[in-house]
């Protein structure tokens, strides 16, 4: 009896000492997003004036996953940040920021809201961030009905196949009376009798395409759709990270839908109407170089 009290008491040393350990070589960290129309904050109840010709609509959702978080450290390396699991926004290395409220137009999501990444890294002194717009592929073909949270969404989930909606910004004409709008289509999917002239709103629903496989997952697709992004000039004390969808869209008709596609864009290499939408999520498109004007660094206020 007395063997196994001081094993026991062993092993709580040891792992108090493997704690306070950990605790002299890594620091917090906590990495704010913040939702932005333009110098506006993102309010889900509010009309904006957006896209190339200027359509006054109003968001119905905007979250989005983001993994494999880093942070740049004085010699330009990438440092992984160790994701803080908490059973609701966190899993593994994947976070989902989540700026609706389900308010307004925004009925199709959920009333908690989640702005930041909280985590560790290193002891050390750091100068940007570097992360995947996305859910890394290992991930990314499960069963949202039984996937923990924050992957158990099926709100943000195609099917497993296609996987994830890396991200979900929708829009409906400003004057609509509808209070509430989702696409039944998988980016696969095309509507009968799609018209030219005006829509009744704008989705946009990035993910992967072209994945194919046996009859369970599949081994690869054509087109991840994961964007890489770097920003420099990021003090994770000082700063946050503004996701813009008015620079998201600024080239994008939002009343015209390419005939025979799904509304918006649902990342279809065929689909016009991802163009400008798809090089501003910092993704080649069609042969096409890209430069990503969704994400940037602004202060924290």
């Amino acid at each position: 009896m007395k063997i196994r009290v001081s094993l026991l008491v062993l092993s709580i040393v040891s792992f108090l000492i493997a704690q306070q350990a950990t605790a002299q070589t890594t620091q917090p960290v906590t990495i704010q997003f913040q939702g932005r129309v333009g110098n506006q904050a993102f309010q889900c109840d509010t009309a904006y004036s957006l896209g190339t010709p200027a359509t006054a609509v109003k968001p119905t959702d905007f979250r989005f996953y983001v993994s494999n978080v880093a942070l740049i450290d004085a010699q330009g390396r990438s440092v992984p940040v160790t994701l803080k699991p908490d059973q609701k926004w966190q899993y593994q290395n994947v976070a989902l920021v989540d700026f609706e409220n389900k308010s307004g137009m925004c009925s199709n999501g959920t009333v908690e809201t989640n702005d930041r990444i909280v985590g560790t890294v290193p002891k050390g002194t750091y100068k940007g961030v570097k992360f995947t717009l996305g859910v890394p592929f290992d991930l990314n073909h499960n069963d949202a009905a039984i996937a923990p949270s924050p992957l158990n969404l099926t709100s943000l989930w195609w099917n497993w196949r296609g996987g994830y909606k890396f991200a979900r910004i929708d829009f409906m004409p400003a004057m609509s009376a509808s209070s509430k709008h989702d696409s039944p289509h998988s980016p696969t999917q095309k509507p009968q009798n799609t018209p030219s002239k005006p829509q009744s709103g704008f989705i946009i629903h990035l993910g992967s395409t072209g994945c194919v496989g046996g009859t369970q997952k599949p081994e690869s697709c054509k087109n991840p759709n994961a964007s890489t992004i770097t920003l420099s000039n990021f003090n994770a004390e000082k700063d946050t990270i503004v996701a813009d969808i008015a620079a998201l869209v600024a080239q994008t008709n939002l009343a015209k839908n390419q005939p025979d596609t799904p509304l918006g864009c649902m990342s279809d290499s065929k689909d016009g109407d991802c163009t400008a939408v798809m090089r501003n999520f910092g993704l080649p498109w069609n042969e096409q170089s890209a430069r990503q004007t969704f994400f940037r660094v602004a202060p924290k206020q």
